[in-house]
């Protein structure tokens, strides 16, 4: 039987076919990049109830930032906006199963340090960033010795522990002016001594670089010094805001998803900056104390 279809629609038919194909395919593609996981980064820090710093704040700081946020949890606050009013550390063992069943699962691109609570706790994350693959550059150390409301949050051996076994291995820390005294063992630190006290805790640890936070200070201006001995000013002006509870915690979380977004020490630390003033100027009312920062506030307020 004769084929009575005009010369060339097979041709065609053959043509069409491939290019829903192709345009299909694409589709799959575009859908599966959409789904691509974002990188993975791991909060280790004590748990607030209230959710203005700890666990929960950097998990929203990492979801602002496009980033999956795993979580350990050292130690357990009864706190609120108001203040800690007690603390129970987490069992060492505890952590250290978490962080290797974390470890065994995901790979995880940086690693954000808080309240560790104890010097075993301390021990711990020592041995996790020796045995697990992550550069000491995607390494935040947030050293959280006590409350904004004066409650020791890591004891003398913990602050020991913490600068022999961990200033070594990691590649970023965000002390304030108070917590860079008690590293060096001084009773105080004058604000026009911070650059020589930031230069004499990086002779121990050179491949450390340290932000200095001025938040406690006024005007609040934050001091940068590199691994490579660049130093950087950052100025800063007061907020007239309640809602301060957090800022260190948020600060660390976010300089640690702008270093892994590939900005230099400078611009990491300025991204974070602006994160946290946008977010205080952003707050909402919550508590009778002083109040958590809006760390979704790039997602819009809920009509």
């Amino acid at each position: 039987m004769l084929d009575h279809r005009l010369p060339g629609v097979i041709g065609r038919t053959d043509l069409y076919r491939e290019v829903n194909e192709l345009n299909a395919r694409s589709g799959r593609e575009i859908e599966a990049a959409s789904k691509a996981s974002p990188p993975v980064v791991l909060t280790i820090a004590g748990f607030d109830p209230s959710s203005g710093a700890g666990i929960t704040a950097d998990l929203k700081v990492f979801a602002a930032h496009h980033l999956y946020g795993l979580s350990a949890i050292t130690a357990l606050t009864v706190q609120s906006t108001q203040g800690v009013k007690r603390t129970e550390a987490v069992h060492a063992e505890t952590l250290e199963e978490t962080l290797r069943c974390l470890a065994e699962d995901v790979t995880i691109a940086g690693v954000k340090i808080g309240m560790l609570a104890t010097a075993g706790n301390v021990s711990v994350v020592r041995r996790f960033l020796e045995s697990a693959s992550i550069l000491p550059g995607c390494v935040v150390l947030d050293p959280i010795l006590r409350s904004s409301s004066g409650r020791e949050l890591l004891d003398a051996e913990g602050v020991k522990a913490l600068r022999s076994e961990l200033l070594g291995r990691v590649g970023w820390i965000t002390p304030n002016r108070e917590e860079l005294a008690v590293l060096l063992e001084e009773s105080t630190l004058d604000p026009d001594r911070i650059p020589f006290a930031a230069e004499k805790l990086q002779r121990d640890f050179p491949a450390l670089s340290l932000v200095v936070t001025g938040g406690d200070a006024n005007p609040p201006h934050d001091f940068l010094r590199t691994a490579g001995g660049e130093e950087h000013w950052f100025p800063g002006e007061r907020i007239e805001t309640t809602a301060t509870h957090g800022t260190g915690c948020t600060f660390s979380s976010a300089l640690l998803a702008n270093l892994l977004a590939g900005k230099s020490p400078v611009e990491a630390v300025q991204s974070a900056k602006d994160y946290v003033r946008e977010a205080m100027q952003a707050a909402y009312r919550i508590g009778k104390g002083k109040g958590p920062l809006h760390h979704l506030y790039r997602f819009g307020s809920a009509k």
